[in-house]
């Protein structure tokens, strides 16, 4: 079964907006993990818009279940993981101003990067994921760099399920067999939903977790957060 990893960025940004501690972004994950989440996913900017450096602390000492890191690798992300050592690091492409994450790393062209940060990970017992889309060359040049997993940015699928779902997915299972072949753990996540889960779970075969944060947060609102964690992973059976 393929594991769902909650990204609590979502819950950090009301809170946030308001100050204070309400909603508390601890007793959430706590509380998905109860609900039956198997991991935990944070992505703390620089900017601290959403998570704080102060959150990543606070979350270390409390999940149990996978802890997983995003983010653009700069010294800042780089000894935060080395201090919380968490049990996966996501490495984005994306800068400090960018919105949210909405590209795959170009795997060739920053390979001694991607190299030397993927080294670094394995040496602090972390597991390294990398964001890609669905190049092919891309996912070669994933394996090339060394790391454990992908993690197959799904925002063009998201845009394109309901005008015509099987051609959205047609490149992620190109990408995900040719993943295999090469012996890379599949992830993936962003926009994936109560809506277009299902099909792309059925379509990608050996996929290992999803990570998913705005949809679930979204639903939660209407739905309740445990009603919400278990629908997803329905889902995902």
């Amino acid at each position: 079964m393929t594991k769902l990893s909650v990204n609590v960025n979502k819950i950090a940004t009301i809170r946030n907006a308001r100050g204070g501690d309400v909603p508390n972004v601890v007793q959430v994950a706590i509380d998905c993990e109860r609900f039956g989440a198997e991991g935990i996913t944070i992505h703390p900017r620089p900017d601290e818009r959403h998570i704080t450096t102060k959150d990543v602390y606070d979350l270390k000492k409390v999940v149990t279940t996978e802890f997983n890191i995003e983010g653009y690798p700069d010294e800042r992300f780089m000894q935060l993981i080395k201090e919380n050592k968490p049990t996966q690091a996501t490495l984005v492409p994306d800068g400090p101003n960018v919105l949210t994450s909405n590209a795959g790393w170009d795997t060739v062209k920053y390979k001694d990067k991607l190299t030397k940060i993927c080294q670094e990970l394995s040496e602090m017992g972390v597991r390294s994921a990398i964001f890609v889309d669905t190049h092919l060359d891309n996912i070669r040049g994933a394996k090339a760099v060394g790391v454990d997993r992908i993690e197959l940015y799904t925002g063009p699928y998201a845009d394109n399920y309901e005008a015509d779902r099987d051609v959205a997915i047609k490149d992620y299972i190109a990408a995900a067999e040719l993943a295999n072949e090469l012996g890379l753990e599949i992830n993936a996540g962003h926009d994936l939903s109560l809506e277009n889960l299902a099909f792309f779970k059925q379509s990608i075969p050996h996929l290992e977790e999803v990570s998913i944060g705005h949809a679930l947060i979204a639903d939660a609102l209407y739905l309740g957060l445990e009603e919400t964690v278990k629908r997803y992973k329905n889902l995902l059976k």
